[in-house]
């Protein structure tokens, strides 16, 4: 399959003095020299190795108290790009816990984060200190980290509740997930599926069992890589069917047409071909996807693919809806929120000062963190909870993410869905 990480090595060893520019440089465990952060994370172009963290340098050590008072001799304002409208709650009690501080949030979309990130850069002007992103298919680790663009920043006492394999590619904010959901009125005793290839099930008769509701999965970054994780994990979805259906899994796609070599008989790939061969019904604004799945019925039952977070609409609005988790061979992939400095910014203590305060402080009571609990959301620190969601972490059945894996296959993966999805008669 193509690698796509072989691009982004190159390009990161090509921009090697740009990371000496800006504030990048040697990586170390250890710790860095002077204020200035000495860290790469995802490649270190002088030994031609990925790096991943946790690294710490001399701002991890440092106390909410240093920080401030180097903040305030900064004295500009902290830029925040962020992707969660939950950010700009966050402004008003930073500033008036930290007086003589401002703030500044900018609402965007993950895409709008990146490419300003990226154009600053390039061009020597940054404006952002602190970005907020999330990575599904490790193009922020590989393309973000490798070029200098974000400097990683672990704070010693804040990771040290947080699982060291989630620090692995960034500082993790929160997780989030995305869940197909079920019409609870519609299936009284709990959700209907249990195994991802019982959604793809059809009745005796050739028709579906179920409708599919979801965003066009080929150009939803998120889904898609959840899909291109079962071509990575092809023993767990060949021994979920297995174990679902108590017999082998017939292999039926033709690989034949693509120009990329395609692994033979990988139940991940099979997963694929037989969903895009599916009737499904793609609508982009999550509130409708779930309202897609409150007004199906028991004879017309309906399943949607959205994000946890729309469970709200159940309450708000009262819609007959559920989450499905615990799928065999997993639920989801452990996918985070994530917190980043801006490269060479002009706030570098205010920019860490700043991402303390959203991950709770030290001892994770900072009211930083406050807008970010919603059912729907989970925390990542072991000393904090969200008792809004009746699940916790490691209820729902999500794995790790490994970016390295999924990176490598993800063009391939949307190539194969897009081919596919063109010769589905039903849609």
């Amino acid at each position: 399959m193509k690698t796509k990480k072989v691009f982004a090595l190159l390009l990161a060893a090509a921009m090697g003095l740009s990371l000496v520019g800006c504030g990048g440089g040697d990586s170390t465990e250890d710790g860095g020299g002077g204020e200035a952060s000495q860290m790469t994370l995802g490649y270190d172009p002088a030994t031609g190795e990925e790096l991943f963290g946790p690294v710490y340098d001399d701002w991890s050590d440092k106390t909410d108290e240093e920080l401030y008072e180097m903040a305030k001799e900064e004295g500009g304002t902290i830029e925040i790009y962020a992707t969660s409208s939950k950010m700009l709650k966050v402004m008003e009690p930073f500033m008036e816990d930290y007086p003589g501080l401002t703030v500044d949030v900018m609402d965007l979309d993950s895409d709008e984060v990146l490419t300003r990130a990226e154009q600053e850069f390039k061009s020597n002007n940054i404006t952002a200190d602190v970005l907020q992103t999330k990575d599904v298919n490790g193009a922020v680790f590989y393309e973000h980290y490798q070029t200098g663009i974000f400097e990683p920043y672990y704070p010693t006492d804040i990771c040290s509740h947080i699982d060291k394999d989630l620090l692995k590619y960034s500082l993790p904010l929160y997780s989030s997930q995305s869940f197909w959901y079920y019409n609870t009125e519609a299936f009284p005793d709990g959700q209907p599926i249990d195994n991802w290839w019982q959604i793809i099930e059809k009745n005796p008769d050739g028709t579906q069992k179920y409708r599919l509701f979801a965003k066009e999965i080929g150009t939803e970054t998120a889904y898609l890589s959840l899909f291109a994780s079962f071509i990575i994990n092809a023993d767990q979805m060949e021994k979920a069917y297995e174990d679902c259906y108590g017999e082998p899994l017939e292999y039926t796609y033709d690989a034949s047409d693509f120009n990329f070599e395609v692994p033979e008989n990988n139940a991940g790939v099979e997963y694929l071909w037989r969903f895009t061969q599916m009737k499904m019904t793609f609508i982009a604004d999550g509130d409708e996807l779930v309202l897609a799945v409150d007004n199906s019925t028991a004879d017309d039952p309906a399943l949607a693919l959205a994000s946890a977070g729309k469970i709200e609409n159940r309450d708000e609005s009262g819609y007959n809806i559920g989450w499905c988790i615990g799928l065999a061979p997993y639920t989801a992939l452990l996918n985070c929120e994530s917190l980043f400095v801006a490269a060479g910014c002009d706030n570098p203590a205010g920019a860490r000062l700043f991402i303390r305060y959203v991950m709770g402080g030290a001892d994770g009571t900072a009211a930083g963190y406050e807008p970010f609990q919603k059912e729907g959301n989970w925390p990542v620190r072991d000393d904090m909870t969200n008792d809004k969601n009746p699940a916790q972490l490691d209820e729902l059945g999500a794995i790790e993410n490994d970016f390295g894996a999924i990176y490598d296959i993800f063009l391939d993966c949307q190539d194969m869905w897009q081919y596919w999805l063109n010769q589905n008669p039903n849609m």
